[in-house]
C-alpha cells in the first residue's frame, strides 16, 4: 500500500539571459512562469539580463543567498556562440553539478530536434542548498526541460525520489 503525499509548493526564480528580449517578448520566461505556477509553485522573482557572465552571476548569486528562493531556472545563453556564457557564469557558483540533467535534457531534446541538441550546454546543480537549472533560450527547450524533467523532480509526490524531499539535506556537512 502506497502512502499518498501532499504537494509541496516551492519558490522558483526565473532568469532570462538575452541581449534582445524584453518582458513583452520574453516567450521562454513566460513559458516557465506559466508552467511553474500552473503546477502550484510560487514565482519568487523573474529577471532579464544581457548575455554577460558577471550580470548573470550577480543575479544568481543574490538568489542563491536568499533563503526564500529554493530553485532557479535560467533560459538562454547555453549555446556555442561567442556571447553564450550561462554555463561559464553558473558553473563556478555550483557546490555540486548534476551531470545527469544535461544528459537527460539532450536525450529528450533529441526526440524533437535531432542532432541540433548537440549545440545545447544545458546544465544543473546545487549551490548553497538552491537547485539551479540552465535551459536553452527557446520556448520549445523550456517546455521540454520543464515538462519532461524538472516538473517531476520538483513534485514531492514523484516516486521513487525527487529533489523536493532532498531539500532539507542539501546543506548537510
Amino acid at each position: 500500500m502506497s502512502i499518498q503525499r501532499d504537494f509541496i509548493p516551492i519558490n522558483i526564480a526565473v532568469l532570462t539571459v538575452s541581449d534582445t528580449r524584453t518582458e513583452e517578448n520574453d516567450t521562454s520566461g513566460k513559458v516557465l512562469v506559466e508552467r511553474l505556477t500552473t503546477a502550484g509553485h510560487h514565482r519568487a522573482d523573474k529577471v532579464i539580463v544581457p548575455d554577460n557572465i558577471y550580470q548573470i552571476r550577480a543575479v544568481v548569486s543574490n538568489w542563491i543567498v536568499n533563503p526564500e528562493i529554493q530553485v532557479i531556472i535560467t533560459t538562454g545563453g547555453t549555446g556555442v556562440t561567442g556571447k553564450d556564457g550561462t554555463p561559464e557564469a553558473i558553473q563556478p557558483l555550483l557546490d555540486k553539478q548534476l551531470d545527469g540533467f544535461g544528459e537527460l535534457f539532450r536525450a529528450r531534446s533529441y526526440e524533437e530536434i535531432k542532432t541540433s541538441t548537440l549545440q545545447s550546454r544545458a546544465l544543473a546543480g546545487v549551490a548553497n542548498g538552491t537547485y539551479i537549472f540552465c535551459l536553452p533560450g527557446s520556448s520549445g527547450a523550456c517546455k521540454t526541460g520543464w515538462d519532461k524533467i524538472i516538473q517531476a523532480q520538483l513534485d514531492y509526490r514523484s516516486r521513487p525520489c525527487n529533489f523536493v524531499e532532498m531539500m532539507p539535506r542539501l546543506l548537510e556537512s
